[in-house]
């Protein structure tokens, strides 16, 4: 939290992956982020860094490792991912 703090002290933007980060508990957690927040630190997740690296779909050396990463971690996003695929990938083959 400090560096965050720091970062907009100085004038940076500062994005803060609020879901790859912790405290010593829940509500520290929460507090810190609400602190940083608070002084104009922007939260995102790790799902909206990944996809903003990958920032085109039509990089195709990065599109199928990023997928991968997507259907394994990301939860309910990932499995609409894994469906979709399924879906079109049935349809466009027919």
């Amino acid at each position: 939290m400090l560096p965050a703090l720091s970062a907009l002290e100085q004038g940076y933007e500062v994005y803060v992956v609020s879901d790859a980060s912790g405290g010593v508990s829940p509500l520290a957690h929460e507090h810190a982020v609400q602190r940083m927040t608070a002084a104009g630190a922007v939260p995102v997740t790790w799902i909206q860094v990944l996809l903003e690296l990958q920032r085109d779909w039509a990089r195709t050396e990065t599109y199928l490792p990023v997928m991968d990463v997507i259907k394994e971690h990301a939860g309910a996003y990932g499995l609409g991912v894994v469906y979709a695929q399924t879906m079109i990938n049935e349809h466009a083959a027919g």
